[in-house]
Parts: C-alpha cells; sequence; structure tokens
C-alpha cells in the first residue's frame, strides 16, 4: 500500500486501448489514493498531456492510432522531465531498449501485478524529487561536446543538438560531478533510481549506452570499468 502523504494529489495520466484494463487499473491506482485521467488512445493521450501536465503518465504500447512509443518521443520533444511508465507485452531486451530510447523511465510487462504497479508509480513520484531542477541550470563539457543544463541538450562540435531524458540527464551530471572517480552500478542505481528500484543493472547499462550515442565522438569519456562501474574521464 503506497503512503498516502506520497501520493496526494498526485495526478496520473492512465493510457490504455483496452476498455477493461483501463477501468481496471483507473480503479486501483484511484484506490491508492492518485487522481486518475484516463485516455482511450495514443492521440488521446497526446490532447490530454496538452491540456495538463500530469504528475506520471502511465502509457501501453500498443495503442491505436498513435502507439505508445511515438507519444512517449512526442512528449520527450518538450517535456524531457515528465516521468514515463511504459506498459508492454514485450519483454525482449531490444524492446526495452526503444521503450528507454524515446525516453520512458521505467517500464512493466504484462501481465503485471497492481503491488507491482504501484510500487513503479511510487517510485517514479519519488525519484522526480530526486532530480531537483537546480542541477538543470548547470552546464559542462564532456570533451569537446558541451551539455546545455538548462535545456538538457548535448551540443555537438558541429552544432548538432540531441535531446537528454532527464534521467539521461542526471546520469551524465552524477559522472561530471565526480570526473575520475570509479562510480559503481549499485551507486548510480541508488542515486539517480532510487532504493526502491525493481529492475537490475541492466537498466543502468541501458541508459549508459544512449547516452553515450548522444555524445558522438565523445562517447569513448564514459569508460566501463570492469567488475565495478562507470567513470567520466578528466
Amino acid at each position: 500500500m503506497a503512503d498516502g502523504s506520497t501520493v496526494r494529489r498526485t495526478e496520473i495520466l492512465l493510457a490504455e486501448d483496452d476498455p477493461d484494463v483501463r477501468k481496471w487499473v483507473a480503479i486501483a491506482l484511484s484506490s491508492e489514493g492518485y487522481e486518475v485521467r484516463t485516455a482511450a488512445d495514443g492521440v488521446e493521450a497526446l490532447k490530454a498531456v496538452r491540456a495538463k501536465r500530469p504528475h506520471v503518465l502511465v502509457l501501453d504500447v500498443m495503442m491505436p492510432r498513435k502507439d505508445g512509443l511515438a507519444v512517449c518521443a512526442e512528449i520527450r520533444a518538450h517535456d524531457p522531465a515528465l516521468p514515463i511508465l511504459l506498459l508492454t507485452a514485450r519483454n525482449g531486451e531490444q524492446d526495452k531498449l526503444r521503450g528507454f530510447g524515446v525516453g520512458a523511465d521505467d517500464y512493466v510487462t504484462k501481465p503485471f501485478s497492481m503491488n507491482e504497479l504501484f510500487a513503479r508509480v511510487g517510485a517514479l513520484v519519488r525519484r522526480a524529487r530526486l532530480l531537483p531542477d537546480a542541477a538543470a541550470t548547470s552546464s559542462f563539457a564532456v570533451g569537446r561536446t558541451r551539455i546545455d543544463g538548462a535545456r538538457r541538450v548535448v551540443i555537438l562540435p558541429n552544432g548538432d543538438e540531441n535531446q537528454l531524458a532527464s534521467r539521461e540527464f542526471a546520469l551524465l551530471k552524477e559522472l561530471s560531478d565526480h570526473r575520475g572517480e570509479v562510480l559503481t552500478r549499485d551507486y548510480l542505481l541508488n542515486k539517480l533510481w532510487g532504493v526502491d528500484f525493481f529492475g537490475n543493472t541492466r537498466t543502468l547499462d541501458q541508459h549508459i549506452a544512449l547516452v553515450r550515442g548522444k555524445l558522438g565522438d565523445e562517447s569513448a569519456c564514459i569508460e566501463t570499468v570492469r567488475n565495478a562501474g562507470y567513470r567520466l574521464k578528466k
């Protein structure tokens, strides 16, 4: 059971095309103290987010008119900080990478228990508070590449820009704040995902891969230290 003080006045937007699942999940989340709005497809979800930004978006992947991955990508283009949880029937690593690649913060694989959903939604609410807006006002460099913290974008030497999701930015900022130090996987997971994180270290590895991809030629600045963790070169 979630802590009522944590979820009070926290609004969830649930986008799910199956009416039975949508009703079941909405009732369950409401019983935990969340305010729940619903959308029946991806187009409705985008309209609902634009009309009123929720605290957390729970987004089914397989939906008509516009699927969840497309919705996530479109939202991330203008809102890198909104916590997004994907509901997916696909459990393969490449499918999860695609979800993280378009900016999802977490995922739940169908079929799932409501206790797992409660835990993951609650963790997203709490983790959002671990990524203070003040941190996003700072800028720093990785090699010849500049990171604009205010906009959370990577600015490559040729002027091209790559948008960072909130957790990608926080991960890169944490490595930058400890340049030359080896940060263990456990440290990074606890720091950025929280001690109640449900996943495993592959989630961190997948995010590292995404950040490296956005750094372009400077990707090698993030070093993998075998059996330890990661380090950003000085």
